[in-house]
């Protein structure tokens, strides 16, 4: 028996969309703003269910309340693979980091 055995490789997991521009031109205009704010120095954070999104500066106490972003327009982010869950202090608060 002078076979060889092929090996079984796991399947492959999808592979979140990388921040390519046509991904980015498919993004809604709050999606945008929030991506735009995050990467110029504030912090995105949610209640633990992914509500009431806030933009916090990171060099001070400035709090933004985006009027258009909800809950959706996070996981939206999320799912795309723009942003992803940071450790926070607070269980009851979720910090958002630019992936």
């Amino acid at each position: 028996m002078g076979g060889t055995l092929a090996k079984k490789r796991a399947p492959k997991k999808p592979v979140p969309e990388t921040r390519t521009l046509e991904t980015l031109s498919k993004l809604s205009e709050p999606e945008q703003d929030l991506l735009r704010h995050v990467e110029h120095g504030y912090q995105l954070e949610t209640d633990s269910l992914g509500r009431d999104p806030v933009l916090r500066k990171l060099d001070g106490e400035e709090v933004v309340r985006p009027a258009s972003a909800t809950r959706n327009t996070v996981e939206a982010l999320k799912e795309r693979g723009l942003i992803t869950e940071a450790k926070s202090d607070d269980p009851l608060k979720i910090v958002w980091r630019k992936a």
